[in-house]
């Protein structure tokens, strides 16, 4: 799409916009923090503020490649993994790594969104999206997930709004 394009993301609305330019592309629907917004290490909350796509992983990954550590695992998620391993946070299939573009807001210190591993990732497909619910990133449908990947660079300018 070009250097126009640009992502917010409302927290309040639960909700991903793609722009290019001053025109809305696609509006997607999201899950951010279930413990909110914040931006301190360990919070489990959702930064605000100025990003960018710092890094995009997993362009030729199958829908459901499950990634630990942004590596895949050899596993596709189903539910019965989800039995087996119930205490995981899954993050499937795209990972778009976040990094704050605010020191000292989202940048450096113990409030750096890359180094507190902020993605907009996939995620189980019977996940709940519209509420919040992660520990902090931002969760999409794989196809969903998948579609946005596939229309943004790194560089990507990524705006986290509260409202």
């Amino acid at each position: 799409m070009g250097n126009n394009t640009r992502i917010e993301i409302s927290i309040g609305e639960q909700t991903l916009t793609l722009f290019n330019g001053p025109d809305t592309v696609k509006t997607w629907p999201i899950s951010t923090a279930k413990n909110g917004p914040g931006e301190y290490m360990d919070s489990e909350c959702t930064p605000r503020g100025r990003h960018v796509i710092a890094e995009k992983i997993g362009e030729m990954f199958a829908p459901n490649t499950v990634l630990v550590g942004r590596q895949p695992t050899g596993e596709i998620y189903h539910p019965d993994l989800r039995r087996q391993h119930s205490d995981r946070d899954w993050i499937l299939t795209r990972i778009l790594w976040l990094k704050g573009m605010e020191p000292g807001i989202n940048q450096g210190g113990d409030r750096d969104s890359y180094h507190r591993f902020i993605y907009i990732h996939g995620c189980p497909d019977d996940v709940d999206i519209g509420t919040p619910g992660s520990r902090g990133c931002i969760r999409m449908h794989n196809a969903d997930v998948i579609e946005l990947f596939d229309q943004v660079e790194e560089g990507t300018e990524v705006l986290i709004l509260e409202g």
